[in-house]
């Protein structure tokens, strides 16, 4: 093909994979990596990493975050933010909070800052080795990375929960995540099946297989839209059934109004009511299942 027929095509080759994605998109459990890419990527197209009103509120009481080290992983340091309520005393319970596609950036640091307003030790993790997304084409190559070699995020999550085991002596620990995150948020749930005290998951791509969840002692909550071209309703019922039938103690919320990344911290894609529902509920499931209140 000559240059000028590759540039006349190139709208209809975009065009091309926007509809794959989203065709390719209503199965997630049953596509492959790259097609969930490319509905991940389709659903974002136009989105850019701005701080939506969900990281744009304060801590209920005034925190203290650093940047730490918590984690090495093939021989390099990995940093995250830690975030704990400037005037607490002894051990808090803990939160692993994992970010979106765009990564750890300062609206991911800011609910993390949110969850220890709350009263916890909140550790934001970094699965992208220090790097962030200002756009959906950077965003999908830095997720891409992760699936090439899942094995060293879970060997950096693995590292999360001891740092806040062992070094912070959380006596519970939860764990949070969004889009991206909520399928990893399952996934450290999975990795500690008798550890993690509470896992919340927003909109993460789900796991159908009861025998794989059967092995999940703590209670696990769930938000998704059902406007979510990736993840749609026949998935997040797939995902109940099989919850039930694994015995879980799980609590899924479905929105009518809302699609993917409807509660992001970054992102345009978010709708208030339905954002608010959740971090409600998000809250009141961690103070039952981390503080016993």
């Amino acid at each position: 093909m000559n240059q000028g027929a590759a540039m006349h095509n190139k709208p209809l080759l975009k065009l091309f994979l926007f509809l794959l994605a989203a065709s390719a998109a209503s199965a997630v459990n049953s596509m492959g990596t790259q097609q969930y890419l490319l509905a991940m990527a389709a659903m974002h197209a136009h989105d850019v990493p701005v701080a939506s009103p969900a990281a744009r509120q304060k801590p209920a009481q005034l925190v203290h975050g650093i940047d730490v080290v918590y984690a090495n992983v093939n021989g390099k340091p990995v940093h995250g933010y830690f975030s704990v309520p400037v005037n607490h005393t002894g051990a808090l319970p803990g939160i692993i909070v994992i970010h979106e596609w765009w990564g750890l950036n300062d609206n991911i640091r800011s609910m993390a800052d949110q969850l220890a307003g709350q009263g916890y030790a909140a550790l934001a993790v970094d699965l992208y080795g220090g790097k962030t997304a200002a756009d959906p084409a950077q965003a999908r190559n830095l997720m891409s990375a992760v699936f090439k070699d899942p094995e060293m995020a879970r060997d950096n999550l693995r590292q999360a929960y001891a740092y806040l085991h062992e070094r912070e002596h959380a006596p519970r620990i939860g764990v949070i995540g969004w889009c991206f995150g909520g399928g990893w948020s399952l996934q450290t749930a999975l990795m500690f099946p008798e550890q993690i005290n509470a896992a919340v998951m927003y909109y993460g791509e789900p796991v159908d297989d009861v025998k794989q969840l059967s092995k999940l002692k703590m209670p696990l909550m769930g938000f998704f839209g059902e406007q979510d071209q990736g993840i749609t309703v026949k998935d997040v019922q797939a995902f109940e059934k099989a919850l039930r039938a694994a015995k879980v103690k799980a609590e899924i919320h479905e929105y009518p109004d809302a699609g993917h990344a409807f509660a992001n911290p970054s992102g345009e894609r978010y709708r208030p009511v339905a954002a608010a529902d959740a971090w409600k509920r998000t809250l009141a499931f961690f103070a039952r299942y981390l503080k016993g209140v």
